[in-house]
């Protein structure tokens, strides 16, 4: 089973270790970066949470936020902000900008640990239950309804290659490996292959036409959703 990974965004190394090591120990999977311009140099959409100081060099943990709330790709990527400020504004702030949590220094690490674990319980409870229709151009997924139209028309898809669409989507350009896909759409069923998830991309993707090739094979990682 792959680890969720986290990335923690801070300039001060210290703290950055810190907090690597014990999230390490929970059983996470967790890299650093020293300033919001490092950060943007990774590949960000390959995790599950961001946790962000706020008062950081030239971009700052705000604009940052702000840089991936405007982008398609990185808007619905979990965010904890990490602050020494105490005032009301800061933490209305960076609610506005999408944070999920706000935690001030000094912090306990059981503290840490605990808003990192109900974030990411949420953000999958978001996904199981998300009631909104996603759109990209004339393709749109009723995630509720269990729906998905292509171009007007109505589109019969098989249970699990619904859950594949609304996953790959959920997160348009995140790579899923076949991994991550069994464990999300086949849950604790036994004896499912990797070519299994193939299969069922196969037959996806000729069901939703010329979305299809949006549906694109990453070799040796896994599957995305390009929306690009």
């Amino acid at each position: 089973m792959n680890k969720e990974r986290i990335l923690v965004v801070d300039d001060e190394e210290d703290i950055c270790e810190i907090i690597k090591f014990n999230l390490e120990n929970e059983g996470y999977d967790v890299s650093v970066a020293y300033s919001a311009e490092e950060a943007l140099k990774l590949d960000l959409n390959s995790y599950n949470l961001l946790l962000l100081d706020v008062m950081m060099g030239e971009i700052s943990g705000f604009k940052l936020a702000n840089t991936l709330k405007n982008s398609s790709r990185f808007n619905n990527i979990p965010l904890i902000f990490i602050t020494a400020k105490g005032a009301e504004n800061d933490t209305l702030t960076g609610f506005s900008l999408g944070a999920d949590d706000y935690i001030q220094k000094p912090f306990s690490i059981k503290e840490v640990i605990a808003r990192v674990k109900a974030v990411l319980t949420r953000s999958h409870v978001a996904l199981e239950s998300n009631e909104e229709v996603w759109t990209f151009q004339g393709l749109q997924i009723d995630v509720d309804g269990k729906i998905v139209i292509v171009d007007g028309n109505k589109v019969s898809l098989s249970k699990k290659e619904f859950e594949i669409l609304a996953l790959l989507t959920h997160k348009a350009g995140k790579v899923y490996s076949r991994e991550d896909i069994i464990m999300r759409v086949w849950n604790d069923e036994d004896n499912v292959l990797d070519r299994t998830v193939d299969v069922n991309v196969t037959r996806l993707r000729k069901k939703i036409g010329t979305y299809g090739k949006r549906i694109v094979t990453r070799q040796g990682y896994g599957y995305c959703f390009d929306n690009e």
